[in-house]
Parts: structure tokens; sequence; C-alpha cells
């Protein structure tokens, strides 16, 4: 933090040394940091900067090299709402209570200071359009106005097509499952959501903003513009390469997702075939594409308003997805493809530009961040650790573990998971007084997300179960500690 602090200062003093400055200019680098929170539901690391070459990203491989780029990212549980719930407030699940789309965080933890509502107190203008909480809890404390959002929030699937109105009548809202149209981006709500935001940029740009932006693809129905579902080839799209569960992977760990299963044409029962399969994906690449391309225009008006120099951009989505995957689909699970997400962030005078950081980070540890980057003090309640150091030196010592959980069995039982360098490691036990193990999995990654065989059934790797199974207890019980008076848990492996 000192270094970029002082990379800053010297840049600032740089240029007033090297140029005559206005009033205006001196002003400027004077500005409080604003920032362009910028949230994508449902969307894979597997993007032209994470080493997808096939897909096609280009505006957020562009802030990628203007950023750094986090390998190693997790949310706390891999489904909409209490992903989102917990990075805006800082608290994970089993703080806020929050397991589902139902609870809204302000009846279990009713006077939390969230993100955006942090920043607002403390003197910006707060404001969102598109998905930042899940689509039905909104939260007025959290902004300068009641809010802003695209309209009706009850179409957010967006149909343009009359054969896709139909289905979708025919199946109590649940169309097919994508749709294609030879129409302009904003007939889609994420065309009319990054209007709204470039609006708002031009508005709040002499006041320091926190602008909250929320595009809603790539997440079902998988519906774009025809020119980006042109810019795949169908029979070029590779097919899932690892179609069953892994190995000895306990019953609890799965789904049936029933998430993809509500729209027409999908079977309630059994697998996809091939061209429904390729369909899918190549519905789900459309979307990535076509989401990528709303997020550049965004940066363009940055550049144009020139607001980079004071302007913090971050870029998450909000859990992983399955595409096929172990034969699965959505989300809705502790499995590494489920919780590792993206996350960029681009902070002017960052020593890190352009480089990407192995290092294990949570949404836990956005709000601590960005509050420091702002100059802003840390509420007492943060249960994550600010990243900013690692904007100097992506490749610093880091954080042990980076835990998730996902409840089953109408939350009596809860599955705790735990990443390390090497392993994922996950406990399932009930939540009633015994606290019983139900299921125990650890998987090996390194280089892939997907993973043959539940190691834990292995006579061989019994220490290593029982080693990583007291880590976890040491690492959670630490975990729900806010972070000004935890000692980080640590563990020699």
């Amino acid at each position: 933090m000192h270094n970029l602090r002082l990379f800053i200062l010297c840049a600032i003093i740089t240029a007033c040394q090297s140029a005559p400055q206005s009033l205006e200019t001196a002003a400027s680098a004077t500005l409080p940091m604003n920032v362009l929170f910028i949230a994508v539901d449902d969307l894979r690391p597997e993007l032209g900067c994470y080493g997808k070459d096939d897909i096609h990203s280009p505006n957020i491989d562009r802030l990628a090299r203007e950023g750094l780029l986090f390998e190693r990212a997790y949310c706390q549980q891999a489904v909409c709402s209490p992903s989102r719930t917990s990075l805006l407030t800082g608290l994970r699940p089993d703080a806020t209570q929050v397991y589902d789309l139902q609870t809204h965080f302000r009846q279990t933890v009713p006077n939390v200071v969230t993100l955006p509502q942090h920043f607002k107190q403390n003197g910006y203008y707060a404001e969102w359009w598109g998905k930042i909480y899940h689509a039905a809890l909104l939260d007025s404390p959290s902004w300068t106005t009641q809010g802003k959002r695209y309209e009706p929030e009850s179409n957010w699937r967006a149909y343009v097509l009359e054969e896709s109105n139909r289905l979708a009548a025919q199946n109590k809202g649940g169309g097919p499952p994508y749709e294609s149209a030879a129409v302009a981006d904003n007939a889609y709500p994420d065309g009319k959501i990054a209007e709204s935001a470039i609006q708002a940029l031009h508005r709040l740009k002499d006041k320091p903003f926190f602008l909250a932006v929320g595009f809603y693809k790539p997440h079902l129905p998988f519906n774009a513009p025809q020119r980006y579902w042109d810019m795949y080839d169908p029979a070029a799209i590779p097919l899932p390469e690892m179609t069953s569960p892994p190995q000895g992977a306990p019953d609890v760990a799965l789904t049936n997702w029933g998430e993809l299963r509500a729209y027409s044409l999908i079977p309630a029962q059994g697998g996809l075939d091939e061209a429904m399969t390729r369909k899918l994906i190549h519905g789900y690449r459309a979307c990535v594409s076509y989401t990528d391309a709303q997020v550049g225009k965004l940066l363009d008006a940055l550049d144009r308003l020139d607001l980079r120099k004071n302007t913090i951009v971050i870029l998450w989505g909000d859990h992983g997805w399955k595409l096929g995957d172990y034969g699965d689909w959505c989300k809705h699970t502790n499995f590494e493809i489920d919780t590792r997400v993206p996350m960029i962030i681009s902070v002017p005078g960052m020593q890190a530009k352009g480089k990407k950081s192995p290092a294990l980070v949570e949404f836990v540890d956005i709000y601590p961040t960005l509050s420091e980057l702002a100059g802003l003090p840390l509420p007492d309640h943060l249960q994550g650790k600010s990243f900013v150091s690692l904007l100097d030196d992506p490749e610093k010592e880091w954080k042990e573990a980076a835990l998730s959980q996902y409840p089953r069995q109408n939350g009596e039982v809860m599955g705790y998971s735990m990443r390390t360098d090497t392993y994922r490691f996950t406990r399932w036990q009930r939540q009633d007084k015994t606290r019983q193990v139900v299921a125990i999995e650890l998987y090996k990654h390194e280089d892939d997300p997907l993973v043959q065989n539940n190691l834990a059934r292995l006579p061989e790797y019994a220490a290593t179960v029982q080693k990583l199974d007291s880590l976890l207890d040491i690492q959670w019980s630490a975990s729900l500690l806010p972070q000004a008076s935890r000692k980080e848990a640590r563990e020699d492996f």
C-alpha cells in the first residue's frame, strides 16, 4: 500500500513539473477515487485473459491488461443472492444467514452497513443500474437515491421473438433456454443497462461516485443479438470432456440442475443430447461476448470523460457455472468450477498493471480493499482481508485458504468447503447439535478445475484428510471474526 501511494504521489509531482497546470488540472490530482463496480451474472473464469483463446472477450481482456487479474478468486456460496449479499456486506453466509434467494439480509443483519452504503456515508454518490443485489431484493439504504434499475424487473428474461414469448407463456415464464435475434444491443436488458450507466457517468463525472452496474448475461436464458452468436462456429465448439461426477463423490455434493430444467425444451429428468448441449454452450458464449461488448462501452465512456485517472474499476462474476461439466449444469455446488470466479481490478497508479495474481482471494475481501483504496475507514464488522498490497506485489505470500459453503436438505446439512494451494476439502455436516459429518470430499487441483476422483475415500490420503479437517475448523472459526481482531490461522503443509 505504501508503494502504491508513493507511486501515485510521484506521478502527480512529475506531471506538475512537466507542464503548466491549470487550476482544474491541479484540482484533479486531489479528486477522490471513484468506483465503477461491474457485476456479471453466472460468468465463468473462461475469457481470453484467462487463457481461453476461443472466447471473444476483447473488452474484459483490455481491462485485464490495465489492471490485475486474480487467477484464484472465490465466492462464498455458489448461488446469486448469498454470493452477492456476502460481497456487499463483507460478511460470510454463516454471518448473514442468507443461504437462499428469498431471505433479505435486512431481516437477519438489519443494521449492517453495506459496501455502497459505506461509500455513501463518506460523501460519495452511490447509484446502481441492473442486477447488483438479487433481482427482487432491493436495498434503499445502500444508495443515494431510491435506486436505479432496468424496468420491468419482472421481465429480466426478456425474450424479443414471438415464438419465445409464446413458449414462455405456456411454461409459466420459463420459455426457451436461448434466443438469437437480429436486433440492436438495447433490445435486451443489458444493452439498456449499459446505456443508462453511461448516462449516469455523464451526470456524476464531477462528483465522487460509487456506480454499480450489474449485467444479467450470461445468466439463463442465453438471449443475445444474432451478431454475437455469429462470432462462434457451432461445429467448432468443444463439448465437455468430463460428463460424469468425480468417482466417489457423495450424492449430497450433486444437483439435478433444476434451474435449467425450468425452461422449455429441457427434459425433466436425464441428460441432454449433443445437439442441445452444443446449442446451450453456443448461447452461453454468445452472451459472454454480448456482455463483454457492454463492458467495453463503459470503459470507452470512462476514457472519453477522462475519468480513468481517478476511477477504480472492478469486475467480478458472482459464481462459476457448469456447461455440462460433470454431466451437470448451472451452479449450486461446492465444486471448484462453481466457486471459482473471475475478478479483475484496475487502480490508477498500480504497480501490477497487466499482471496476474495466484493469491487465494475471496469476495469478502472486496469491501475492505475498495475502502482502503478510497482512503475510507474500515467498518469493524468486516470478515475479509484487504488485498491492496497485492496491487504492488501480486506474487506475495497470501491467504492459506479460501472458504465457501452450500446448504442441502432444506438447510439441515451444510457443506463447508476450503480451497488451499493444492486441495479442495469439503465436509458435509448436520446443522443440529450433533454436527454429525455425513460426507467428506478431497480433490487435488493443479491446472484443471475438473478432477476425476474423490481422494477422501482412499487410504493413502487418510492423513491428509485428518490434517485438512483440523485446518478447516481453524480457518472457519477465524473467518467469522472481524478482520481487525483475527489472528491469521497458519498451518505448515
